[in-house]
């Protein structure tokens, strides 16, 4: 008994690493888009779109895009918010000023944009399971209220 004993103090006297760490979720890193998969005329495609999800700490995340447009005049557009769906306001956006994110497992995102009030489009985004390619998902409205969608690819830059 007294081994027993000896043997459970010591041991609750170790150093410990938590029992359920937090997963990694594939959805940080950067991204780029894969241009000549752009469901858009060859003319009308930016030179460029990265995407960087990043940890900004306290539970919150990130997301830094940049876009070469056809021209050469790059757009950025930074967001930082809790993924649980709160509305935050998005700075530099072409299409939002306002974004709402959930992430309902590790390699899925779900975005709302809107701007001015006004909703926008809702993208869908799904890491590969090899953690290497990325697809969007966007569901919009055109001007006179009728729905579509598109798909975007991206690469895993980093």
């Amino acid at each position: 008994m007294k081994l027993l004993f000896s043997v459970l103090l010591l041991a609750g006297t170790l150093p410990t690493a938590p029992v359920l760490a937090e997963p990694v979720s594939p959805l940080l890193g950067t991204w780029a888009v894969d241009i000549d998969t752009l469901p858009i005329p060859p003319q009308a495609r930016p030179k460029s779109v990265t995407m960087i999800y990043s940890d900004a700490g306290s539970g919150k995340w990130r997301t830094h895009v940049e876009v070469v447009l056809p021209d050469g005049k790059t757009v950025q557009a930074t967001s930082t918010y809790t993924p649980d769906g709160t509305p935050v306001h998005v700075e530099g956006n072409l299409e939002a000023d306002t974004v709402a994110t959930r992430i309902p497992e590790p390699g899925v995102m779900v975005t709302a944009l809107a701007r001015g009030g006004v909703p926008g489009s809702m993208r869908t985004y799904t890491v590969s399971a090899d953690g290497q390619r990325m697809t969007e998902t966007v569901v919009f409205f055109t001007s006179d209220g009728t729905p579509g969608m598109r798909t975007n690819r991206f690469h895993r830059v980093r």
